[in-house]
């Protein structure tokens, strides 16, 4: 059921259908975190245990939608990539590397959930050791994305209209250049907050702070940039001018690189984003 092709097709009818089959080692991995759902949600419901205002089960369920979400992508996107042999290995090493990544931080969110302990920010001497472990792990998955950004990059000949090829190096590069100053921050500073809340206002579902500046909303649309982008490109599709259509990608992807780097800077002066 995980490999049942996909067609897509562009804005143009002069351009030809798009055929995907998602990359069946990426999509598995995506399946199982889905699937991880089925233990978290019940103890969700099951557990009333608290940590840090929230019940102890949220942040799990945020990392697995977050990281089937991500791994989803990326198996979309590797199925466009050239399908010699060279490229089918890096997508394999990619994938492997990120099976790994994914199962520790998974354990490691889980396993904190079940002993209602922080996962994140805790000073003893052992979570904290690991803590720094998972960010080295946070950094082999985000390089999971760059290498496949890289790989759109050089494929000069694919198959795809030149927007689209642009959009998908370009959404994929994106999130690399954009986490690393932003996670580093996070995983630098004692919280993720720049201000001491008063009132605890939040903004729904999101959960980020309406008081002082929260360094989440820039990690958030660093990492989402390998969706906001593509999309651009598919906008793009639509235009008859090839130079116009590839400056479009281009600014749609600077512009979403200035507006992550705005909400990061109001975060550090200690300004909410709304």
């Amino acid at each position: 059921m995980v490999d049942a092709p996909i067609s897509l097709a562009p804005t143009r009818s002069s351009l030809h259908a798009i055929r995907i089959e998602a990359e069946p080692a990426l999509l598995r991995i995506a399946v199982a975190v889905t699937l991880s759902l089925l233990l978290t949600l019940p103890a969700l419901l099951l557990d009333s245990r608290m940590l840090n205002g929230e019940n102890v089960w949220v942040k799990p369920i945020k990392f697995q939608v977050a990281l089937a979400v991500y791994l989803a992508t990326l198996a979309v996107f590797a199925s466009l990539l050239p399908k010699d042999a060279a490229t089918r290995r890096r997508v394999g090493r990619i994938g492997l590397a990120l099976t790994l990544a994914t199962v520790a931080e998974l354990l490691w969110i889980g396993g904190s959930a079940m002993f209602a302990v922080p996962s994140h920010y805790n000073t003893h001497p052992l979570m904290y050791g690991v803590y720094l472990l998972m960010g080295g792990l946070a950094t082999v998955m985000i390089l999971g994305s760059l290498f496949m950004g890289l790989s759109f990059w050089r494929a000069r000949d694919l198959a795809l209209p030149e927007p689209q090829r642009l959009s998908l190096a370009l959404g994929l590069i994106l999130p690399f250049a954009l986490t690393l100053p932003t996670a580093g921050t996070l995983s630098a500073l004692p919280g993720h907050f720049i201000g001491a809340p008063v009132t605890g206002a939040t903004l729904p579902v999101f959960g980020w702070s309406r008081e002082v500046g929260d360094l989440r909303v820039a990690h958030f649309l660093a990492t989402h940039a390998l969706h906001v982008v593509p999309l651009i490109g598919v906008a793009a599709m639509g235009m008859s001018n090839p130079a116009l259509a590839r400056g479009l990608v281009w600014a749609g992807a600077l512009g979403y690189g200035l507006l992550t780097a705005m909400t990061f800077v109001q975060a550090l002066l200690g300004q909410p984003l709304l």
